[in-house]
């Protein structure tokens, strides 16, 4: 068993590293996206998502999925007013506040 966990996670390891943009995963881990905002924010983004996969241990497709959408939110909200309570809109934790 533990054979096919290294596996599976050298599987999703490698289609992680075939991508070129941070949009290509986007899409892979269908997640919507504004194209203005990864313009300016693409390279802080692809950061923090590389940063939660290696903290969060990511092994499959839902927990890959997770850190790019906290890597996406961490970002919003930092864009955001922080005397306001505003949601990011980048992730369903926050559109649930």
């Amino acid at each position: 068993m533990l054979v096919v966990q290294r596996c599976h996670k050298n599987s999703l390891q490698n289609k992680l590293d075939s991508f070129t943009t941070i949009e290509q995963a986007l899409i892979y881990f269908e997640i919507g996206f504004d194209s203005s905002f990864i313009k300016q924010y693409g390279k802080e983004l692809s950061k923090r998502f590389k940063g939660n996969l290696i903290l969060g241990r990511a092994d499959d497709w839902f927990s890959g999925r997770r850190a790019l959408k906290q890597a996406y939110c961490k970002i919003q909200r930092g864009r955001l007013d922080k005397q306001s309570r505003s949601a990011c809109r980048g992730c369903t934790t926050c559109e649930r506040r």
